[in-house]
C-alpha cells in the first residue's frame, strides 16, 4: 500500500507500465465479478430528497488522512464517486442511496483540501496538479483494499477518474465521466479559447491574480464567490440556501485556498507542479486513450459543455464499449441536479 514512507518510491515507479509497480499492489480480493445482463431501471428520486450521509469515515492513505462517506453493503461491488469544484461529497447525496439499494458499496471521498481530508504532514507541498489527485484515489483504494471499482465523477472528479482509467485501467472496472475526456494538456491550455468559452472560465483567470488568491483565503469572500459559481453554472437548478451551506462547510478546510489556487494556476502553467510527478504528466500529455467501458454525460445548461453536446469532440479518446448521453435542462453539478440519471449511468456501464 501507499503510505508516507513509500509514497515517493511509488510515484517514481508509477512511470512504469504496471499498477503493481505503482502501488505495491497486494492480492486484494476482487470487489465483485463482472456484472452481465440487462441493467435494472432505477426508481426516480427527487433531487434534494437526502441531505446527509449515514456513515462518514477517515482513513490514512498516501499523503492524506481522507474523509469519505460510505453507503451500501461492505461486500458489494464498489463505486467511487468523485466531486469537483466548488462542490463536495454532497453532490452525490441522492446518488449514493440509489446505488446502495442496488447492492453497491459506494465510496464518496473529499478530495484533498476539502472537508475532513487532511495532509498528514505540514511539510507536504499543497499540490493540486491532476496526477497528484489521481494518486490520492489510488492510495485510497489501496488503504480500503479495493482492487477495482467503477469510477464516476464530474469536474475535478471527471478528470481524476479519466486519469485512473487511462493510466491504471486495472483499477477501473468502468467509467462514468461528465464532460467526457477532460485530462489537462498544459501545452494546449496555453492557446486561447473562443471568447464565450473564456468568459465561462472567469474565475480561473481571477485566481491567477493576487486579488483572487486573497479572495480564496478570505472565508466570507470565498463563500460568496463559490455561491456565485453555483448560480451561474447551474442556471436551472432550484437549490435552497441550506443545500449550498451543507457543501460550504467543506470550504473551511485549512488547505482549501492553497489547493484551489494551485489547481487553476497549474492548469494555466502559472504555477509549478512537483518533479516527482513529471513522468505521469508526460504520459498524460501524450493523450492516452481510455479503453475501459465508459458512459460520458454532457449537461445541456452547463456553460462548459461544447455544443451540440453530442460528445463528438472527445469521442475518439474512448476505444472500449461506449455510450454518450445528453441531459437536457441540467447544469454543471450534474449528479446533484439529476441524481437518477447519474446513478442509472453507473448501473448501465457496469452491465456493458
Amino acid at each position: 500500500m501507499i503510505n508516507r514512507r513509500t509514497f515517493g518510491k511509488a510515484v517514481g515507479l508509477a512511470t512504469g507500465a504496471t499498477v503493481a509497480s505503482l502501488a505495491g499492489l497486494q492480492a486484494f480480493p476482487a470487489a465483485s465479478a463482472t456484472t452481465r445482463g440487462a441493467a435494472p431501471t432505477l426508481p426516480a428520486v427527487t433531487p434534494g430528497t437526502h441531505t446527509s450521509f449515514a456513515s462518514l469515515k477517515q482513513v490514512k492513505a498516501g499523503l492524506l488522512d481522507i474523509g469519505y462517506a460510505e453507503a451500501g453493503p461492505a461486500g458489494g461491488p464498489v463505486v467511487i464517486c468523485l466531486h469537483g469544484w466548488p462542490y463536495d461529497i454532497h453532490s452525490f447525496v441522492d446518488v449514493a442511496p440509489l446505488l446502495a439499494a442496488q447492492g453497491y458499496r459506494v465510496i464518496v471521498p473529499y478530495l484533498r483540501g476539502h472537508g475532513t481530508t487532511r495532509f498528514l504532514s505540514s511539510k507536504t507541498f499543497r499540490n493540486a496538479q491532476q496526477s497528484a489527485i489521481a494518486l490520492d484515489i489510488i492510495a485510497l483504494m489501496d488503504a480500503l483494499e479495493i482492487d477495482k471499482a467503477v469510477l464516476a465523477g464530474f469536474d475535478w472528479g471527471s478528470r481524476t477518474a479519466d486519469i485512473i482509467a487511462a493510466l491504471w485501467p486495472q483499477r477501473c472496472k468502468a467509467l462514468v465521466s461528465v464532460s467526457g475526456y477532460v485530462i489537462t494538456n498544459l501545452e494546449a491550455n496555453l492557446s486561447p479559447l473562443p471568447p464565450k468559452a473564456e468568459y465561462a472560465w472567469w474565475y480561473q483567470y481571477y485566481f491567477a491574480t493576487e486579488r483572487g488568491r486573497q479572495a480564496m483565503e478570505d472565508k466570507s469572500k470565498r463563500h460568496d464567490l463559490n455561491r456565485l459559481v453555483w448560480d451561474t453554472v447551474s442556471p436551472t437548478w432550484d437549490f435552497d440556501d441550506a443545500t449550498f451551506e451543507r457543501t460550504a462547510a467543506a470550504f473551511d478546510n485549512p488547505d482549501y485556498a492553497a489547493i484551489v489556487i494551485h489547481n487553476y494556476r497549474w492548469r494555466l502553467s502559472l504555477a509549478d507542479g512537483e518533479r516527482r510527478y513529471d513522468g505521469l504528466e508526460q504520459r498524460l500529455a501524450d493523450r492516452p486513450v481510455i479503453k475501459v467501458p465508459t458512459i460520458t454525460l454532457d449537461a445541456e445548461r452547463d456553460p462548459f459543455t461544447a455544443p451540440p453536446g453530442d460528445g463528438s469532440s472527445y469521442r475518439n479518446m474512448f476505444t472500449g464499449a461506449y455510450e454518450h448521453r445528453l441531459l437536457r435542462g441540467i447544469g454543471h453539478n450534474l449528479p446533484q441536479e439529476a441524481p437518477t440519471a447519474f446513478a442509472q449511468a453507473v448501473v448501465d456501464v457496469d452491465h456493458f
